[in-house]
């Protein structure tokens, strides 16, 4: 059989040895095993931002892909380590701490079992007391034998309860009197555009179309920190550099962007659900 790729997003940066390590694991259960770069530079401790990338991302890959997503501020700690299989084929090695949360919501989780720690824990090496290095003594190294067909699913260890999947609440877009709002889940880091909840299907609906100039107010915790008109279009040449303007991102959402600039540090804009969006026509 062919083995599964291993797909690795983590909080850990390149800037010493922690990547490296969970590597090294992965090649001494299987040298063959392909393994991916998703990013290792999501922010520190933000398992919401683990739950949106791994969304973001995880449909383009093939079915079977093994994702090991580790942001984990409560490891060592009774917090579940899991692996779940989602409804789409894909297996997500994950402390459960939040980060299912949109890849259960869009795509659904059929089945999550608990790691063994007893059979899929590594040993050996002096990591027999080590507790805060679950991404490369137990993530990495079952993902690697699940993915090189050591092991099956059921062998990861005991199912437990779909209902005990610790999950974010996940606010939805609303749309009445003519207006359109959302919050920004996320956004883009390198480039400072920033994504909304709201789909490019529920602005066709209300009738808001490319070319548009809208009335877009944002507000933190009630408070007004940006109202004008832009411009709404496919992307971002049809507007000046240095202009800011709405536009479909790559998963089909409303998102803002500076033509050439950033959006977040011009404009002083973050993303959570205390940032409301408003979109009218103008």
């Amino acid at each position: 059989m062919e083995k599964a790729m291993l797909v690795f997003q983590t909080d850990f940066t390149y800037k010493e040895g922690a990547v490296c390590s969970m590597y090294g694991v992965v090649k001494s259960v299987d040298r063959s095993l392909e393994i991916i770069t998703g990013t290792h530079d999501l922010p520190q401790y933000d398992t919401w931002s683990a739950s949106y990338r791994l969304y973001q991302s995880m449909k383009f890959w093939p079915e079977g892909t093994v994702f090991v997503s580790v942001v984990d501020p409560g490891v060592g700690t009774p917090r579940k380590a899991s692996v779940a299989l989602t409804d789409n084929g894909y297996y997500i090695v994950t402390p459960d701490n939040g980060s299912l949360t949109h890849v259960d919501a869009v795509f659904g989780i059929k089945e999550i079992r608990e790691i063994d720690e007893s059979v899929n824990r590594l040993k050996g090496k002096d990591t027999e007391e080590v507790s805060i290095f679950h991404g490369r003594d137990l993530f990495g190294y079952c993902a690697a034998r699940l993915a090189s067909g050591i092991i099956d699913f059921e062998g990861v260890g005991p199912a437990y309860g779909l209902n005990e999947i610790v999950r974010f609440p996940l606010l939805e877009p609303s749309a009445e009197d003519g207006s359109i709002k959302g919050i920004f889940e996320i956004n883009d880091p390198n480039f400072g555009n920033l994504w909304t909840n709201i789909p490019l299907s529920l602005f066709r609906d209300k009738g808001f179309e490319f070319g548009d100039y809208l009335n877009l107010t944002i507000r933190q915790n009630g408070e007004i920190k940006f109202d004008k008109k832009l411009l709404f279009h496919k992307s971002f040449g049809f507007e000046e550099k240095g202009k800011p303007m709405i536009y479909n991102n790559e998963l089909m959402k409303i998102s803002l962007a500076v033509s050439q600039g950033s959006f977040c540090d011009d404009f002083n804009i973050g993303y959570g659900s205390d940032w409301t969006v408003e979109f009218k026509k103008a």
